[in-house]
């Protein structure tokens, strides 16, 4: 396995610094951002796409520092019952997919999506009980008209240009759980798999170990997200784990995302190691830092360190003891 990061966090460096404080800090990967919700501070698509001569010198600029880029990212929402915006995340999708597979970056990072209730809403619209009725019909009417033609046509867009699409499991959107990823990749295409996120796993209460062996047994991790979760039981005892306070409300959330190893301990964390390499993910994992508490550069460093004493970086010896 390689240590990466997702480099929005330093989207106040230039290319370059960024690339250098990457390097310095010991890491193997890059995962940019192209646009959505993160930004694009290290990548235009547009330039990028228009010149070949460009691409050779953002790919050695990557290259010469013993970096790889492991995943270009656009987190977004496709299928937003805003048509504008809809639309400028799909663009950004499909630009995304197209320079990925120019530059031999093998994963497309994004969200799966959320569209309204009915074809004239106006706000997206994330049912998350079965009863009464009407949430299962929203639901299904979601489903069926809007997240699976959706995706039919960009998993062949995918397929067609060798790049695996990523879905990060993330609440509020329609792919959030194992269950969501593989029934929409059964459904679509299998270029279609997740971007992992075990902090996601976490708030739901899915132990990310079992997500691990999920997926992993369908060849259905495409990327890993290294990002950790607190959660407060007493908090949790009043709000629940659907908390909709905002991420600034510290003391009284029920959880917050927090660097590695501040929210579970680092034998949590050595379990999926072992369960990634187990289940066949030997790929790269990318630090996601959004701790509240901590400074941007302590955060990551956190991280870093943390995952350096757990990653598993060689190949498995012969079975040297029988």
């Amino acid at each position: 396995m390689k240590l990466g990061v997702f480099t929005v966090l330093f989207s106040d460096k230039s290319f370059e610094e960024m690339l250098d404080h990457v390097k310095a800090s010991g890491l193997d990967a890059v995962e940019i951002g192209t646009g959505g919700y993160p930004g694009n501070a290290h990548c235009d698509l547009d330039a990028l796409l228009e010149s070949e001569e460009k691409r050779k010198d953002y790919l050695h600029e990557v290259e010469s520092r013993g970096l790889t880029i492991s995943a270009f990212s656009c987190h977004g929402n496709p299928i937003s019952p805003d048509k504008e915006f809809a639309q400028q995340c799909h663009d950004t999708i499909v630009k995304t997919i197209k320079l990925a597979s120019l530059m031999n970056v093998p994963v497309v990072n994004t969200f799966s999506g959320t569209p309204g209730d009915h074809e004239g809403a106006k706000y997206p619209n994330w049912p998350v009980a079965p009863w009464p009725n009407e949430y299962s019909d929203i639901l299904n009417w979601q489903w069926e008209e809007k997240l699976v033609p959706y995706w039919k046509e960009v998993g062949k867009l995918a397929e067609e240009h060798n790049v695996k699409i990523g879905l990060e499991l993330h609440g509020g959107f329609l792919v959030h759980t194992p269950y969501t990823l593989l029934k929409l990749r059964e459904l679509t295409s299998d270029a279609i798999g997740a971007n992992l996120d075990p902090s996601h796993m976490w708030w739901q209460g899915i132990d990310p170990v079992g997500a691990i062996k999920i997926l992993g047994k369908a060849n259905a991790i495409h990327h890993f997200h290294a990002k950790d979760t607190f959660i407060d039981q007493e908090n949790v005892n009043m709000y629940g784990l659907t908390d909709m306070q905002p991420y600034t409300e510290l003391r009284t959330r029920a959880w917050n995302f927090r660097s590695v190893g501040c929210g579970h301990d680092m034998k949590d964390w050595s379990d999926m190691m072992s369960a990634l390499r187990t289940y066949g993910y030997d790929y790269v994992v990318s630090i996601e830092h959004e701790d509240p508490i901590m400074s941007i550069e302590e955060g990551f460093q956190r991280a870093v360190t943390n995952l350096q004493s757990v990653l598993i970086k060689e190949q498995p010896a012969a079975a040297w003891w029988v």
